[in-house]
């Protein structure tokens, strides 16, 4: 009777282990996939927008009347500086999913029939540090390219002429400017998502256990 109080003890915690990690590895995974997915869209908007972008200016000579001039793309001078860092961000993004996957696994092994299998407490909570600072680190640069993004837009709107008709495409804010911003915001959600759900595991799993129990188990 005592011997199954033993390893009954070890047995529940671990279950509640396994749960823990699998609830919050398929939140982080499914919450920023979608976020890296919307991301990647608007950046992919915001790009292919920038190239199909011509100016049409009027000929010389021949009032009222304009055609298109070869090739003469309405960018935003400086925004491409904020594209980068939002590129960035989705590739620190997509290891952080990773991660994300990688405690789905370690739930699964905790499952196991086999304690041989259970993976070791040292290798978890490594995992879920390397995902808090991936996540910090992924903030960071989506905050760089908010903030760069934001200060060109800014600019832009402060040197438009007010009540005068812009005829000058490098001065225009367009909704597609816009989608680097969105994209950057996109980042900063996913990323936070992340620290969030794997900070608050890490806490969890540092609180003092028995060391005794656990020890059938490697935990």
């Amino acid at each position: 009777m005592q011997t199954n109080l033993e390893i009954k003890s070890p047995s529940n915690h671990l279950e509640r282990i396994a749960t823990i990690l699998r609830i919050t590895g398929w939140s982080s995974f499914v919450v920023q996939t979608a976020l890296a997915a919307a991301s990647s869209v608007l950046l992919i908007l915001a790009i292919s927008g920038r190239t199909f972008n011509q100016a049409i200016v009027a000929p010389p000579g021949i009032p009222g009347t304009a055609i298109p001039t070869p090739v003469t793309e309405a960018t935003t001078p400086g925004l491409g500086i904020g594209i980068f860092w939002a590129v960035c961000a989705v590739g620190v993004l997509l290891f952080g999913i990773y991660l994300a996957f990688r405690l789905i696994r370690f739930s699964k092994r905790l499952r196991h029939p086999d304690p041989a299998i259970y993976p070791h407490r040292a290798k978890v909570m490594q995992v879920l540090r390397l995902a808090v600072v991936t996540g910090l680190i992924g903030i960071l640069l989506a905050i760089l390219g908010t903030g760069t993004t934001l200060a060109v837009l800014l600019a832009k709107s402060i040197a438009q002429p007010q009540g005068v008709a812009i005829y000058d495409p490098n001065r225009i804010i367009r909704s597609l400017d816009v989608f680097v911003a969105a994209a950057n915001t996109t980042g900063i959600t996913a990323h936070f998502v992340g620290v969030i759900t794997s900070l608050g595991v890490f806490n969890w799993l540092h609180r003092p256990s028995d060391p005794a129990s656990l020890s059938v188990f490697n935990w």
